[in-house]
């Protein structure tokens, strides 16, 4: 009588600790996806201010022509370089230089912060004066992190 009772108590106990469990997972599935969400809003409206003020020459030689939003957690900045023909370029030197400045400035910029903080992977796609396509540079999270 008293092992019915002792394993009737650990099944008991037992479905209540699988039931808390299972209410917590619950819980905290609904508060993520709600916070994704919300960065997703966030994010959305970040690219459609940028894509308002386009065209917008970001520094000398450079313009920004738009950012779009692909597959999930990945962003692309579409950029001209105002001062470069293919023809007459040297790509690979341009791009390496290219890359070590968008390093450094996916690390600092506070205006990718949200980006930063949601493990975006960033696109950066360069055309010449003629919107002949350049090159991409792709940073990975964990590139700037």
């Amino acid at each position: 009588m008293q092992d019915k009772q002792t394993k009737r108590k650990q099944n008991i106990l037992l479905l209540l600790v699988i039931g808390v469990a299972i209410a917590l997972a619950v819980y905290f599935q609904f508060f993520l996806s709600e916070n994704k969400e919300e960065v997703n809003t966030e994010v959305i409206e970040l690219v459609g201010k940028y894509n308002k003020n386009c065209p917008l020459n970001i520094q000398e030689g450079i313009r920004l022509d738009s950012v779009s939003l692909h597959e999930e957690e990945v962003v692309q900045y579409n950029l001209t370089l105002l001062n470069v023909e293919k023809e007459t370029a040297e790509v690979d030197v341009i791009k390496a230089e290219i890359e070590k400045s968008l390093l450094s400035t996916a690390k600092a910029n506070p205006g990718l912060q949200v980006f930063r903080d949601n493990d975006y992977t960033l696109i950066y796609s360069y055309s010449d004066k003629k919107k002949a396509f350049l090159f991409t540079v792709k940073i990975l999270p964990d590139q700037y992190k």
